[in-house]
């Protein structure tokens, strides 16, 4: 019972170092967009499998909330206003559970 309660601890310990690691390099990206550019925006956007789309209190616009290399954000984000995304958020994150 002590072996199976240390295991538990040490896989829980080793998900969340590699959540961190995996973090590590990357931010959290939010903007809003209206639909009839949306198709635009997300061929800007890189992401780790594909962009969360949210809807808004105003039907026509959506949020897009993804995850990238940090590295990348500058090279986007001119790419990003001219595809008439708005209201860009850059975050840090903690981890990444794959």
């Amino acid at each position: 019972a002590a072996d199976c309660w240390k295991r538990q601890k040490a896989e829980s310990l080793i998900l969340m170092l590699q959540g961190a690691i995996a973090a590590a390099s990357k931010v959290g990206l939010l903007l809003n967009v209206h639909r009839d550019d949306l198709t635009g925006v997300l061929g800007v956007l890189p992401a780790l499998k594909k962009p969360t789309i949210s809807p808004l209190s105003d039907p026509q616009w959506v949020a897009v909330n993804t995850i990238i290399e940090e590295a990348v954000v500058r090279q986007i984000l001119p790419k990003l206003k001219a595809a008439k995304a708005e209201g860009i958020v850059e975050y840090p994150l903690n981890k990444i559970v794959l």
